[in-house]
């Protein structure tokens, strides 16, 4: 399980991730809410541990936005606000937790492992995959972006799996029709640009932000820029 810690006191985060790797967690630190978000669009986390008072986006804007972009991912607040206005306004932003400071590591290790087994996030992982407002449902071969539902053909609902799996990172024209063509593919055509045209019709046409960018001479990064 993935974990991104987002903390600006150096001493409190390396804490908090070595506790967290002696449990056999894979976790992250981000110092302030921008590298948080660069960070969180980057690689896939299974919960998120916020502070609230933060270096440029506080706690409360970053929460928010971390549930518009990762509904699924449950988010732990970690903070030493803790009067009950501060707890309602943690929660009012979407936190699925909140834990004062100071605080026992064994406290925090324990609403850790209740967050991420009540989200069952491999279960989601594996059957769902979710970027942005986009979420493609492995079992029912369905596509959703927003309030609409998007057909896909069995080929394109391929390409946009590997799209997503890949979300931020940028694969190469070669990189896709190795995994979503067979290995007789013809390199020579482009049957992977005309498939990437027809996708980009389906989920981008309509909506402000577009998913699938073209990145001249490298191929194609798929997420919010």
């Amino acid at each position: 399980m993935k974990i991104l810690i987002v903390e600006d006191e150096p001493k409190v985060a390396s804490f908090i991730k070595r506790g967290l790797e002696e449990s056999h967690y894979d976790a992250d630190i981000a110092y302030e809410g921008l590298s948080a978000e660069k960070l969180a669009r980057q690689y896939k986390y299974d919960l998120f541990i916020l502070d609230i008072i933060l270096p440029g986006i506080g706690g409360l804007e970053l929460c928010q936005k971390f549930k518009t972009l990762f509904p699924n991912t449950p988010v732990l607040m970690l903070t030493a606000l803790g009067t009950t206005d501060d707890k309602l306004a943690g929660f009012d932003a979407g936190a699925n937790d909140y834990l004062v400071k100071p605080f026992e590591f064994r406290e925090l290790l324990a609403r850790v492992k209740v967050l991420i087994k009540t989200t069952d996030p491999l279960h989601e992982s594996v059957n769902r995959l979710v970027v942005a407002d986009l979420e493609l449902d492995l079992d029912k071969k369905v596509a959703r972006r927003g309030n609409s539902y998007i057909e896909l053909t069995a080929k394109e609902f391929s390409l946009l799996e590997y799209f997503m799996r890949n979300s931020g990172r940028v694969v190469s024209r070669n990189d896709i029709a190795e995994k979503v063509w067979d290995v007789s593919f013809d390199f020579s055509t482009n049957v992977v640009d005309v498939y990437v045209n027809f996708l980009r019709k389906k989920i981008d046409k309509g909506f402000d932000k577009k998913l699938i960018h073209t990145k001249v001479g490298f191929g194609y990064i798929f997420g919010n820029d």
